[in-house]
């Protein structure tokens, strides 16, 4: 397997993205918001139908609608009055609509728009495993510089306010961390599939892990044997990659359920 160029490339990037998302997912699901990156990934989709469109790279027009998307939802959550469900699904269903009417104007539903649905990470080359590898390094840089922040707004949000934490830019950090994990992954899993590698890894871990920095840890891991093992099985079994690294994920849940059944915790 590794004899061959694409695989390695697709290895690399697996394990970026299988170390990236759930680190970043930690903290979306312990503000219970775990649909926060489906919701980018549906904007994340019409950035890439305008890519088409405009005949721009792809990656970069999703790298920035998804940024934008991010940020609106925070900001419509803090300060537009709405729900974060309701700022959630303004935003979701918008991203769905505009990419709808973006494919059908650039007559794009083709193979290459379900690379992105779906994953192509077979495909990746090395400038795209560059551009994984600096983002995915900028994206855990950030994280480790936040995470004592980012940690006390998750155990206690108002208190965190009340000392002086700068909730409303933690909120929007993680949000921009959130797009670009989203911009980043839709090239291994696919835009449908991309927030159950933040989510599921981090669930399973919350099963067996015994604190919120050991969770964090146990997860990241999981994700990353997640992408290596799914990627592995999708080249010799001939499956699709993107859905085996998240069935993998989805095994692993599973298999926390029944590590913590034994426990009894």
């Amino acid at each position: 397997m590794l004899e061959s160029e694409f695989m390695r490339l697709a290895l690399a990037a697996g394990a970026i993205v299988g170390v990236l998302a759930p680190a970043v997912g930690f903290f979306l699901v312990q503000r219970r918001q775990s649909l926060v990156g489906d919701g980018i990934g549906h904007v994340a989709f019409a950035g890439v139908a305008a890519g088409i469109l405009l005949d721009v790279a792809p990656v970069l027009t999703a790298l920035v609608a998804a940024v934008v998307g991010g940020i609106a939802i925070e900001l419509l959550r803090s300060r537009g009055g709405a729900a974060g469900d309701q700022a959630l699904a303004l935003v979701f269903y918008t991203g769905i609509a505009l990419g709808v009417v973006l494919v059908a104007q650039a007559g794009a539903l083709n193979v290459n728009l379900f690379q992105y649905l779906f994953g192509s990470i077979l495909t990746v080359t090395r400038s795209d495993l560059a551009l994984i590898a600096a983002l995915g390094a900028v994206g855990l840089a950030t994280i480790a510089l936040l995470y004592r922040a980012l940690a006390g707004v998750v155990i206690d949000e108002e208190g965190a306010r009340v000392v002086g934490v700068p909730i409303g830019s933690l909120n929007v950090a993680l949000a921009a961390l959130t797009a670009v994990t989203v911009a980043l992954s839709m090239r291994v899993v696919g835009i449908l599939l991309v927030a159950a590698l933040m989510v599921l890894p981090v669930s399973a871990a919350g099963r067996i892990a015994w604190s919120m920095r050991s969770t964090l840890v146990v997860s990241i891991l999981i994700g990353l044997a997640s992408a290596l093992c799914g990627l592995t099985i999708s080249y010799y079994a001939d499956l699709p990659p993107g859905g085996t690294i998240v069935l993998v994920a989805a095994g692993a849940y599973l298999l926390a359920l029944v590590v913590s059944a034994i426990r009894g915790t």
